[in-house]
This record gives structure tokens, sequence and C-alpha cells, in this order.
């Protein structure tokens, strides 16, 4: 038997994971991650754009950059049987393991509340996706 209350192991785990993405996305400015839903939200200055559930990582799309997440085989957040939170798409684990992906990504949920800016793909664009003439 462990000596520690049984969730300490399991906060632990969760805690390391949330230092593994804010170390992934440590180039963004002024990041910070504050316990909410029983895990983290992640905001960037006053703005929220991400949530870190039970080693699951989420940001925030819209319509636009959601069609993405969903050709990757992406789900929403869940954060109990009956909620689903339809904003926020889990982050596929090769973007989360790539820093500078992972940072576009993240700039690109930041910036929906004032664009509507797609995600640069790091594959071919799904099918009936349209890139934008400057991409």
């Amino acid at each position: 038997m462990s000596g520690g209350p049984p969730n300490q192991s399991r906060r632990m785990r969760h805690d390391s994971f949330k230092d593994f993405v804010l170390d992934q996305l440590g180039e963004m400015p002024e990041l910070t991650g504050k316990a909410m839903f029983g895990g983290y939200g992640l905001y960037q200055r006053a703005t929220f754009f991400g949530i870190i559930h039970k080693g699951r990582l989420y940001f925030k799309t819209n319509d636009v950059t959601q069609a993405l997440y969903r050709a990757r085989g992406m789900h929403p957040f869940r954060p109990g049987a009956k909620q689903t939170l339809r904003q926020y798409y889990e982050v596929p684990v090769d973007i989360l393991e790539d820093p500078q992906a992972l940072a576009a990504w993240a700039r690109s949920a930041v910036t929906l509340p004032t664009a509507q800016l797609p995600l640069p793909f790091t594959t071919a664009p799904p099918q009936g996706y349209d890139l934008p003439a400057q991409m």
C-alpha cells in the first residue's frame, strides 16, 4: 500500500501532465494554468483558450478550426457523462509532442474571439476544406 492518500498519485500524474503542457507552450507570453473542472484552465493574459483534464489537452475551436480536429478523429471535451463542451476539442498527441506545432494551435485557439484563422496543416487538409489564399 502507498504511504499517501488514495488520490495523491492521481493528482501527481495530472500535475505532471499540466507541467509538461506548460513546458511545451513555454514560449507563449503570459501563459498561466488555473485549477478548474477538476483539471486546469489555460489562459494567455486574460484569454481562456484551453483545458487540461485527466491527462488530455483541449483547445477552444470555431467552425473553421474544429473541422481539422474532427478530421484527425478528435472529440470535444466531456467533463461529465451529461455535459459536453463542443467548443473545446482534444489536441492530437503528435501536435502535443511538437512544441512548435502546439504553439501554433494554441495561438489559433487564443485568437478565436477576434479572428477566424485556420490552423496550419501538418498533413493534407481535410476533404472539402479550402485553404485561404495566404497559406
